[in-house]
């Protein structure tokens, strides 16, 4: 089978979704595919080897320009392909995050209009290339607000178009509301073109299908699987770490996006009540935290260590900056706990899955995919969203009982080994678009949630 597997950049930021779109794709050609992943926007940034093709579409700056002056459009593309490059896109696109969110929302609604949109010669552009280029036998699109294309890609191409809902709701909410009702109104409209939804988890496909009207037999929960490889050093089946000194500080960790919506506050706020209601028999804590961190966001990270700061707590935390993958293995291998309070409903929960994997006990929010991450088995411990002193309090338990704690991430571990690796994932991906190619009835991938 050959897959175009459209795949959205975000700049200089390592974005969980194009990782894993990358992770995905390589497990699938691993299985025989023909997988060609093609970025949108600007060029992917992976911590792993990154297996993109070369060429973007939709480039940041020309689709920018095209919403701004509408006969830039009409230009022949070798006039603009020059602003197509990648390495142009990586220099211009550094200060992602920081455009106006009602040019955003202006934008976002004409990519949404396809061929009636201002980036319409964009849209005909990856037409003529994938036919005449890929000859896909299935197109995949790694969220639906590049979706606007569908329409276009299903008239020309002929081929079955798959859509991957994560994290789509949480770009819609950062609009205004007149442009996040149109974004949403055309959405509703393109689904009738997309064969089918890919979803990795039952509350976010039930959320999804809810806000786009969404038929039931259009979503597939295909769990998010991840690949293990090197997560654990030397015997896997030894236990994560041996019982620590009682001396010395706990670590827990933080590895995500540095934002608000990340929940890192919540993480301190935790810190800050654990020192204030700290017993003599509490152990020590310290707090490690890794993860992306954009201009936009220095004052929000500035503010949390200036709060720990106040605490008490200055030279117990640490800030690891935005690691490689081998960083990312070493420092998850030296944390004792592992929490992402997030603000929002989370629909995926990589970071989580790459600390359980690790064997790590995992602390997170009792809201979006983590209860399904937990499971029956509670393979993770979950706590009332933003409750300070109930997260406190977890930390404490765990802290003070390393019993515990190995047995958490045990479960943690044996679930993600058993059920959440990319293989599984990419299996069922495949069966999927080969389904969905030769004509026949789709897998019932919700059984998953069953």
């Amino acid at each position: 089978m050959r897959i175009a597997y459209l795949t959205a950049g975000a700049a200089g930021m390592y974005c969980g979704s194009c990782m894993h779109d990358n992770t995905l794709a390589r497990a699938m050609i691993a299985r025989g595919a023909d997988c060609l992943l093609v970025p949108t926007y600007t060029p992917i940034r992976t911590d792993e080897k990154d297996i993109s093709d070369d060429v973007v579409f939709f480039g940041g700056i020309n689709i920018f320009l095209e919403q701004k002056l509408p006969l830039w459009g009409r230009l022949p593309h070798w006039l603009t392909a020059w602003l197509d490059r990648p390495g142009l896109l990586r220099l211009a696109t550094r200060k992602t995050g920081s455009t106006s969110p009602h040019l955003l929302g202006a934008l976002t609604v004409s990519m949404l209009q396809g061929m009636q949109g201002r980036q319409r010669t964009e849209v005909d552009r990856l037409c003529r290339w994938l036919q005449t280029h890929a000859a896909p036998d299935a197109i995949v699109l790694s969220n639906f607000l590049i979706g606007g294309c569908v329409t276009e890609l299903k008239r020309r191409l002929g081929v079955p178009v798959v859509v991957t809902l994560q994290g789509d709701d949480i770009f819609l909410d950062f609009l205004p509301a007149k442009y996040r009702a149109m974004a949403i109104d055309r959405m509703r409209a393109l689904a009738a073109d997309v064969d089918g939804f890919i979803v990795n988890s039952r509350f976010y496909g039930e959320k999804m299908a809810a806000l786009l009207g969404l038929p039931e037999e259009k979503m597939h929960v295909i769990p998010l699987g991840i690949d293990t490889t090197g997560f654990l050093s030397g015997d896997s089946d030894a236990p994560r770490y041996p019982v620590a000194d009682a001396a010395s500080p706990l670590r827990i960790g933080y590895l995500a996006r540095i934002d608000p919506a990340k929940g890192l506050h919540r993480l301190v706020d935790a810190m800050i009540e654990f020192e204030r209601t700290r017993q003599p028999s509490d152990r020590a804590i310290h707090l490690d935290v890794a993860g992306w961190l954009g201009e936009q966001h220095h004052a929000y990270a500035a503010e949390q260590w200036a709060r720990l700061d106040r605490a008490g707590l200055a030279g117990r935390y640490t800030y690891h900056g935005s690691p490689d993958h081998a960083g990312k293995l070493d420092f998850l291998r030296r944390l004792d706990l592992f929490c992402v309070p997030t603000e929002y409903e989370e629909p995926k929960g990589l970071y989580a899955l790459e600390a359980m994997a690790t064997r790590l006990p995992v602390i997170l929010p009792r809201h979006g995919v983590f209860p399904e991450l937990a499971g029956e088995n509670s393979a993770v411990h979950l706590v009332p969203p933003g409750d300070a002193a109930a997260l406190a309090e977890a930390i404490r338990t765990l802290a003070g009982d390393a019993a515990s704690r190995e047995k958490l991430a045990e479960r943690g571990y044996r679930s993600v080994v058993g059920e959440r690796t990319v293989d599984r994932m990419a299996d069922q991906v495949l069966q999927l678009l080969n389904d969905l190619a030769d004509g026949g009835k789709p897998v019932d991938h919700s059984a998953a949630r069953r």
